[in-house]
């Protein structure tokens, strides 16, 4: 009997089965919810740029209408910048939920305003929230044990085995063919929900597509691992429970166990500021720059902006461009710590990509994040535009203090905005 007749006997035989069909209908319903969770969550941040956008300039322009110069523009007016979720990103939601997605930031000094908001929280990202990706790292694993774990003993068990194995002209086949045809059916039923969401959402082909070969490639590492051990002389003298134990076992330690266990030996190996410290040291010297001689802003300040060095006369006790001069030398202090703490970051991330390999479940969902452009590189893309973006609008106000230019409501119409693409018709379609 060849295998092709093996997987059309199989597949009748599952159609039989109605704890197979009631066990694949509340897989598809819990990928369905997820796919759901995602896009709802998506649609939500979606939808709160577009609205925070809107209102950020309507209260800009408001502000800027009624300032009397630069200074006072610069130090009231915020700027939002925001990451915007790709088009694959309700399928694996990341470290979105860990890192900032969304800033409002003024021309004061960058750093506090940074990671005064930090929101890293590493015990979140062993689990994480219940979003596709969650799905196939997590539970899609115990749903092919599920499935699979008695594949042998249960026929043992049924005094069918001898019967089977001497009527299949290669029992290995029968086995084989019985898996496959399982976990297609499993397959179908974790991925229809996504090709639907995926459609809804307009995700690209090439996006799509590579999410369904990470769970297609996990599927098949799963089947095959719990083959393995269901063939082996241990397993033949083991019930189904016994089996069953021992692949949750080896589930718990790949799947948690081992996450865990490297996160903390990360945290141990790659040592690192935090936020706080960040924040605090930049907010010490500009707090204590109100007490310091002018000269010793101005010659911090110089030594990074040569070009102001016959601006820097002062008429008064205070003057804005003294002002933020101090805020950018307050950045400066904090700076090796912030690079200290981004390198540090990028360092733990590229450490975790490596012992990924030894959790596949880990591997999954760090490949699904990046993917979806929702990973710790997406991150700290983000934060790179963010400080961008703060050099632009320093640049743009810097020659209008130090000059004294006066103030002008139509020179500020060129005032840097922050960019990003939002694809507005995915909230239409998703919603419709």
């Amino acid at each position: 009997m060849n295998i092709i007749s093996n997987l059309i006997r199989e597949a009748k035989f599952l159609t039989k089965q109605r704890y197979v069909l009631m066990f694949l209908g509340i897989v598809f319903f819990l990928a369905g919810f997820s796919v759901w969770s995602g896009i709802s969550e998506t649609q939500s941040q979606l939808t709160t740029i577009e609205r925070l956008l809107e209102k950020d300039a309507i209260d800009r322009n408001r502000v800027l209408e009624k300032q009397a110069d630069y200074g006072s523009a610069a130090y009231y007016s915020f700027h939002l910048t925001y990451s915007p979720p790709s088009d694959i990103a309700f399928a694996a939601m990341g470290q979105r939920d860990i890192y900032p997605w969304k800033h409002r930031i003024r021309m004061l000094a960058l750093e506090g305003q940074i990671y005064e908001t930090d929101a890293d929280n590493p015990e979140l990202s062993f689990l994480g929230k219940f979003d596709f990706a969650f799905l196939i790292s997590v539970l899609l694993p115990l749903f092919v044990i599920l499935l699979l774990h008695d594949i042998r003993s249960a026929e043992r068990e049924a005094g069918r085995y001898d019967l089977l194995i001497t009527t299949a002209r290669k029992q290995q086949r029968l086995w084989l063919s019985r898996a496959i045809v399982l976990c297609s059916a499993l397959a179908l039923a974790i991925l229809i929900p996504f090709v639907v969401g995926a459609w809804l959402f307009k995700a690209s082909l090439t996006s799509a597509g590579l999410i369904v070969l990470v769970v297609i490639a996990h599927l098949l590492f799963w089947m095959l691992l719990t083959l393995a051990y269901t063939a082996s002389k241990a397993a033949s003298k083991q019930s189904s429970a016994q089996t069953a134990s021992v692949l949750l076992a080896i589930w718990l330690s790949v799947s948690v166990l081992i996450p865990v266990a490297s996160d903390i030996a990360i945290e141990e190996m790659v040592q690192s500021p935090n936020g706080g410290e960040i924040v605090l040291t930049q907010r010490e010297f500009v707090n204590d720059a109100w007490d310091l001689p002018f000269a010793a802003t101005w010659e911090a300040f110089l030594a990074t902006h040569p070009q102001w060095q016959d601006s820097t006369q002062m008429d008064s006790q205070f003057e804005w461009k003294w002002y933020y001069a101090f805020q950018q030398v307050g950045d400066q202090k904090a700076g090796a710590l912030s690079q200290a703490y981004r390198d540090a970051t990028l360092e733990k991330d590229a450490w975790a990509s490596r012992l990924a390999f030894i959790s596949p479940p880990m591997l999954a969902q760090r490949l699904m994040s990046s993917i979806a452009d929702t990973d710790t590189q997406a991150a700290m893309r983000y934060e790179q535009q963010i400080r961008d973006y703060h050099q632009a609008l320093r640049q743009f106000y810097y020659p209008l203090l130090f000059n004294e230019t006066e103030y002008s409501v139509e020179k500020m119409s060129g005032l840097p905005q922050f960019t990003q693409p939002i694809n507005t018709s995915k909230n239409a379609k998703g919603n419709s």
